[in-house]
């Protein structure tokens, strides 16, 4: 038997018995709820496509010193199998890092009532996530080029121009590197969370993403406003559920003078009292203004959420119109004319 066809039954045998190794692993993956409690959903079922590939060539590594091949041959394979280990080990780190934030997430649930502390999480959780996956990247690549000889001469060479190089593309990616930066300082200080309210020119919606370079704002009206981080650091804007997801709506009713204020507060009580969309905090009728033709009625209540709070001021903002309509139609705004007996027509 030649020394290539022994070599090659051996490293189809050995990347047979990875193949077969796998389908072990991959099935006691599938049988993960017999080895953690209910508590915790890791879905370890992720981690599956990096290891299909991993554990075959980690078999033919094993197998690479009893080639019977030239000495450059050799070396060359024993270095593509190590290119192949590098990048698969790089791939499975990655995975288990989502793996084991989805497992802590799952502990939170963001679409609960109360979930100030579930959106602090997430979005702390992605970030960190997101950095630690960049990171295994960039030691992922260096490992790689450091396993080429060549590139170590060529990076010594290079270090008494790194200096320059370095100010050279400081400038040219200062843009991409500030918004990393701010996607960290996101991650701590947190002005905005995964879920929050905001108000951001002048578009009214929720973060649906965070990323370490840009944030995805959905808009009431389904549109999606991309953002890049760092401006969230240097612009001001408004965060409506910055410290609790409840709100405060208001609701102008312009009137004429002579309205019964005690008349239209009790309506309003009773309107709230009936509406489950109040949460049963905040319940104020205030006369907030009068000009020379009206008088400014102003109703304060409050809400759950800012979904709740907008359908609740619409909901009341209707009722207390129809209530004047059919109860005190003589008090909706009016222009008086008043003319003297002596004037001519």
């Amino acid at each position: 038997m030649s020394d290539y066809l022994f070599s090659g039954i051996l490293i189809a045998s050995s990347f047979t018995a990875g193949w077969i190794l796998y389908f072990i692993v991959s099935f006691l993956l599938t049988q993960r709820d017999r080895f953690f409690s209910k508590g915790i959903k890791a879905d370890l079922r992720l981690i599956k496509s990096p290891l299909r590939f991993l554990i075959p060539t980690l078999c033919v590594s094993v197998v690479i010193p009893l080639l019977r091949l030239p000495k450059n041959v050799s070396g060359l394979v024993s270095h593509f199998i190590q290119i192949l280990l590098i990048a698969f080990c790089g791939w499975v780190a990655v995975k288990v890092v989502y793996i084991v934030r989805d497992a802590l997430l799952s502990r939170f649930d963001i679409n609960a009532r109360d979930n100030m502390r579930a959106r602090s999480m997430h979005t702390q959780m992605r970030l960190i996530a997101n950095i630690i996956s960049v990171v295994i990247l960039l030691l992922t690549v260096s490992f790689i080029l450091m396993s080429f000889s060549e590139l170590k001469h060529i990076g010594v060479s290079l270090l008494a121009s790194a200096g320059v190089i370095g100010i050279v593309i400081g400038f040219a990616a200062q843009k991409t590197l500030g918004n990393l930066i701010a996607g960290i300082q996101i991650a701590i200080a947190q002005p905005i969370r995964l879920d929050d309210v905001v108000i951001i020119e002048d578009e009214w919606g929720w973060i649906e993403e965070i990323t370490l370079t840009f944030v995805v704002v959905r808009i009431w009206d389904l549109r999606r406003l991309v953002v890049p981080i760092s401006y969230f650091l240097e612009k001001p804007f408004q965060n409506w559920t910055r410290t609790s997801a409840d709100l405060l709506g208001t609701v102008f009713i312009y009137t004429d003078y002579t309205v019964p204020v005690k008349d239209v507060r009790n309506e309003l009580t009773r309107i709230l009292q009936n509406c489950p969309k109040w949460d049963k905090k905040v319940n104020i009728l205030q006369v907030t203004n009068a000009t020379d033709k009206t008088v400014e009625l102003r109703a304060l209540m409050s809400a759950a959420d800012s979904p709740t709070a907008w359908d609740l001021r619409c909901e009341v903002r209707e009722k207390l119109l129809d209530f004047l309509q059919q109860r005190f139609p003589d008090c909706l705004p009016r222009v008086r004319v008043e003319m003297n007996k002596g004037e001519s027509s």
